[in-house]
């Protein structure tokens, strides 16, 4: 055992350790029993604490099990795990979408969901905080990034374009996973710099030995992988069905609350980064996982409702789905062109935070219309007046005809 100087430090991580193991423990062992006729308000919290806590611990064993791993493999098995929580919730969806197609539309909500906090929530809390530990008014980005932001931009562009025939489909399945696997060769390609370790992975790399560290990685991802699956379907349905009985719009309750839980241990790092004056680390984590979710995540979609319906056919949008899928897409071009010049000001992470929040004062249809018309107007003001330097930025992403070295730009 080593002789850490900060004990402090090692205790509250061990204490967020023990935190995140407990919470999946109750529906664990409910789940042993029978689910034992619990009613489904307590099932949805018991769930909802399972995936929390085990996308936490999840996070941790990968973060040790790439010491010792290629780092291809690293890539992507990081890649993968980054969106498991929040795929396992909406795989979910699209399986039993095959079966009863009133799920489809659970299966976008929570896809457009999760891609919306993200940026609207997680983008803008760690600017905020960065710049306030920093006691500056704008988080300077790594210039590594832009890997990512190509991705991204690549991505988003071409996701307004999935509404227009009314699915989601297996061709737009084929783009989006060629696109997620051209970005792991990008980024093996390019040496992407080497994660660094915070909270209780730091601990157990420091604590333990290399035969201690594999098996404790080994038995972390075997329990977090068993509460997160267990959990996905009962947490589903018990929101769906909580919106049903208490006449809550059950699609909201589905947009929401579940990337609430699937996203919160993604959250936590990166504020933790932002607090540590590390904002520019905190920020590559949660645009590389924006990558993964409008990547692999949107492309397995229809992949598990061809699978569920046995048949060759994309996931159906209906008109309220093809607006929330404009309106992500919208969110996500927007929330680029502002971090392509590599800085992100105190004001513009106010601006994505207060457009995300104002959509929840308003319910008809067409005010989504409004805020889709919003993004683009602001996007497009920020393009033709920002400056040249984001403008060159922007095009720059779209420059696939250059060979693109991230060292070049460091």
């Amino acid at each position: 055992m080593s002789n850490g100087a900060y004990p402090r430090s090692r205790k509250r991580d061990l204490l967020w350790f023990v935190w995140a193991t407990a919470l999946p423990v109750p529906w664990v062992v409910a789940n042993a029993w029978g689910g034992l006729s619990i009613p489904e308000e307590v099932v949805a919290i018991l769930t909802g604490l399972a995936i929390v806590g085990g996308a936490f611990i999840l996070s941790w064993a990968t973060e040790l099990a790439e010491r010792d791993v290629p780092q291809a493999l690293a890539l992507l098995v990081l890649a993968l795990v980054s969106v498991l929580p929040e795929y396992a919730i909406d795989l979910q969806f699209a399986w039993k979408a095959g079966k009863d197609p009133s799920y489809a539309a659970y299966a976008v909500a929570n896809m457009t969901g999760a891609n919306r906090i993200l940026i609207g929530l997680g983008w803008a809390a760690v600017v905020l905080i960065a710049c306030h530990r920093a006691g500056t008014n704008e988080l300077a980005l790594d210039p590594r990034q832009r890997l990512e932001m190509r991705f991204l931009l690549v991505a988003t562009l071409y996701s307004f374009f999935i509404p227009i025939d009314h699915q989601i489909s297996m061709f737009d399945a084929f783009v989006l996973l060629s696109l997620f696997l051209a970005y792991v060769v990008s980024a093996v390609l390019g040496e992407a710099a080497e994660v660094e370790l915070v909270g209780p992975s730091a601990l157990i790399d420091g604590e333990f030995g290399d035969r201690g560290r594999r098996m404790w990685a080994t038995l972390m991802l075997v329990f977090a992988a068993y509460a997160i699956f267990a959990s996905a379907e009962p947490f589903a349905e018990s929101l769906v069905h909580i919106g049903r009985n208490y006449a809550v719009d059950e699609f909201l309750l589905v947009q929401w609350i579940a990337p609430l839980a699937s996203e919160s241990p993604e959250f936590v790092i990166a504020i933790l980064f932002a607090m540590r004056l590390r904002g520019s680390v905190g920020m590559g984590a949660l645009i590389s996982s924006k990558v993964n979710q409008w990547t692999l995540l949107v492309g397995a979609i229809p992949i598990a409702y061809a699978f569920s319906s046995q048949q060759i056919q994309g996931l159906p949008l209906d008109a309220r789905q093809s607006e929330e899928l404009w309106l992500t897409s919208a969110q996500s071009l927007f929330a680029t062109v502002v971090i392509c010049n590599l800085r992100f000001s105190r004001m513009e992470a106010m601006v994505i935070a207060g457009l995300f929040l104002g959509q929840f004062a308003f319910s008809s249809t067409e005010v989504r219309y409004w805020f889709i018309l919003a993004y683009g107007a602001i996007t497009l003001g920020l393009l033709l007046v920002g400056g040249r330097e984001r403008r060159d930025a922007f095009f720059g992403l779209l420059a696939f005809w250059r060979p693109f070295n991230p060292k070049a730009s460091e």
